[in-house]
């Protein structure tokens, strides 16, 4: 009988596979770097078929890695880059154009028309967003106003729009299915969050007809079945979907409410399980649905630091201070703390709960003591107080104290940065044995699809946490360093 999972984690730069068993044993992995491309400045795209072809010669890698014969797979997941936006054919699967990113700021003017007309309170409303070029509502209406005769064809409905999520199912169906699950159509300013579906005032607002959008289904069922796909043989189920960041969430076993996880990265994403019902936040963050399994959905806050690994790759970069990112826990171990420098990382501005796009990065303390040594440490704090400002907005919104915060991602490999994490939050750090956890939380999806796994106990049964991390600042020491980072915070903005 197959037994083994096949995750697709659809990346913004690369498309990453892993094949894992029953026990989250990772049997075979596989990646593959696509191009960016950048055809004006503040523009970025992808072209889908490199994006198809890059999951396929992943596949083959993961495969040859592990051994598996193609029949050992049991079900299919995918994880992707969420807002990115592909339109495409519907007869020969053609894409009209290249992919328009998440990263891509070329609908800006129409985000700032629908603020105008004041269309953002309705969208935040029903949606849990704000009016921004980041999700795909206003990509799809950029499409098909922009490109000649496509709203004609897609009225007609020869024409398909999909995240990547769906482009890959479309793909992996030779075209038989075409949908989405509820975590990544919450992503488009089109989905109603209460109601789980394409909300039609939204779509006329946003001038998008119902030919061109997908089914939207649960996060965990089958969506159909392999069919001419190299490599594989025919009859696979594709039995798992979600988001990167709520997949992550998933795979980093976060099933109850007001448990939380945070990947560390170029910049930080942060989300917190927040239950059953949606819940808009009044502090800066976002609402979306985390993932659907069965008849329950559940929902998450969100928030997000634009620069934190990005700050360590300044030091090195930019100023020289290392040669290589993984020096810094090093250098910053040499000092016994930052020597009263606070380093606030808004090197492109400030992220939630702030939104200050005109903030700047500052550094502040600097006295003739000051080492390089000193400012590593104060670049490392600067993340994790990043971290605390996030939690801090979760906490007013819910009313919930975070008793432990589950981390992955390239910086949560820094111990130093991982103990200060847990120092100033006053919470445990947790770990886990497999960072890989927005493939990992694909591959849990898709097995209890297909019952690989019957629940979610079973589940939590085969998690292991590799590490856990406990505060040990005395509270006084904590109030100070907070306090010290709020002055910081209130200079970059010229308060």
């Amino acid at each position: 009988m197959p037994d083994l999972i096949l995750a697709i984690d659809a990346g913004t730069t690369s498309t990453r596979v892993l094949i894992l068993d029953q026990e989250l044993t990772i049997k075979g992995k596989g990646s593959q770097e696509f191009r960016q491309i950048y055809p004006r400045p503040g523009w970025v795209e992808h072209d889908p078929v490199e994006i198809w072809r890059s999951t396929l010669k992943a596949i083959e890698e993961a495969l040859s890695s592990s051994g598996a014969k193609p029949t050992d797979i049991a079900g299919i997941g995918i994880t992707n880059q969420r807002e990115t936006t592909i339109v495409w054919n519907r007869s020969d699967s053609q894409p009209v154009a290249n992919a328009i990113v998440w990263q891509c700021r070329r609908t800006a003017p129409q985000c700032e028309r629908l603020k105008r007309k004041g269309h953002e309170k309705l969208f935040r409303k029903r949606t849990g967003l704000v009016l921004d070029p980041y999700f795909s509502g206003t990509k799809i209406q950029w499409f098909l106003d922009a490109i000649p005769g496509l709203r004609t064809q897609a009225g007609r409905g020869k024409i398909a729009f999909g995240t990547v999520d769906t482009w890959l199912l479309w793909n992996l169906t030779k075209g038989e299915s075409h949908a989405t699950d509820v975590s990544n159509a919450s992503r488009t300013l089109l989905m109603n969050l209460k109601t789980l579906d394409w909300d039609e005032e939204l779509m006329k607002v946003l001038t998008v007809p119902w030919d061109v959008l997908p089914d939207i289904r649960s996060s965990s069922e089958i969506y159909g079945y392999t069919r001419g796909v190299p490599l594989l043989p025919d009859g696979i189920p594709v039995s798992g979907i979600a988001g990167d960041q709520q997949s992550a969430l998933f795979g980093q076993m976060c099933f109850d409410k007001g448990s939380a996880k945070c990947t560390f990265g170029t910049g930080s994403f942060l989300l917190m399980n927040i239950g059953e019902k949606p819940l808009l936040s009044r502090h800066g963050l976002i609402t979306t649905v985390a993932w659907k399994i069965g008849k329950k959905t559940t929902y998450a806050l969100e928030g997000s630091a634009f620069v934190t690994g990005a700050a360590v790759q300044w030091l090195r970069d930019s100023l020289g201070i290392i040669s290589t990112s993984s020096e810094i826990e090093g250098l910053a171990r040499s000092v016994e703390d930052s020597g009263g420098v606070v380093f606030v990382p808004a090197l492109a501005g400030l992220g939630a709960p702030h939104w200050r796009p005109e903030a700047r990065g500052t550094i502040t303390g600097i006295t003739r003591a000051t080492t390089k040594a000193h400012l590593a440490r104060a670049t490392l704090e600067g993340i994790a107080f990043q971290t605390f400002d996030l939690i801090h907005a979760m906490r007013e919104d819910t009313g919930i104290r975070l008793k432990a915060l589950r981390v992955d991602g390239g910086a949560s490999a820094n111990d130093l940065l991982m103990q200060f994490q847990s120092d100033i939050l006053d919470a445990e750090i947790q770990r886990p044995h497999i960072l890989e956890t927005t493939a990992l939380g694909a591959a849990l999806l898709s097995g209890i699809g297909v019952e690989i796994w019957k629940n979610l106990d079973e589940v939590r049964r085969v998690g292991k946490i590799e590490r856990t991390f406990s505060p040990s600042m005395h509270p006084a020491q904590r109030k100070a360093a907070l306090h010290r980072w709020a002055q910081a915070i209130a200079k970059t903005q010229n308060k």
